[in-house]
């Protein structure tokens, strides 16, 4: 299993926003800058995640992005799967997944397991548990 950057600085910038939101809106130059993130790029998966349901624009002069969610209603599952797609480690694992030798193969167990105890990992973490782990009042944190 591989997350991309598109994956992992979604998730970067979603916790950007539920740090600094505090019920407004955040610009997606500061999130850049937080973030060390290129602006063209926040932008374009700023864009994504909207049109993913995970955040809401906000025009005008103190315009940006809010989350459509508590920091604990978004599981690192759903962020990835709007990202990543699939993030299952092998395609046959996948939900969807279609394996020719179903009736025969002895490993396509293994990876299913695998397949769900990484999804059980992802879906039992969210954005709150997250923000629990960041120093008090810190601005500054690594994913």
């Amino acid at each position: 299993m591989y997350i991309s950057t598109k994956g992992r600085y979604a998730v970067r910038i979603l916790l950007d926003i539920a740090q600094n939101g505090r019920g407004g809106a955040v610009r997606t130059q500061d999130i850049a800058l937080r973030q060390q993130i290129s602006p063209k790029y926040t932008e374009q998966l700023t864009a994504l995640l909207v049109k993913g349901g995970l955040l809401r624009s906000v025009r005008g002069a103190g315009g940006g992005y809010c989350l459509v969610k508590q920091p604990g209603q978004y599981t690192i599952a759903e962020i990835l799967r709007k990202t990543e797609g699939n993030f299952s480690p092998v395609e046959c694992a996948a939900e969807s997944g279609v394996c020719p030798r179903e009736e025969s193969c002895v490993v396509r167990g293994l990876w299913k397991g695998l397949d769900e105890v990484i999804t059980d990992y992802l879906q039992s973490s969210t954005l709150q548990t997250l923000l629990d782990r960041l120093p008090d009042g810190g601005d500054d944190y690594t994913i």
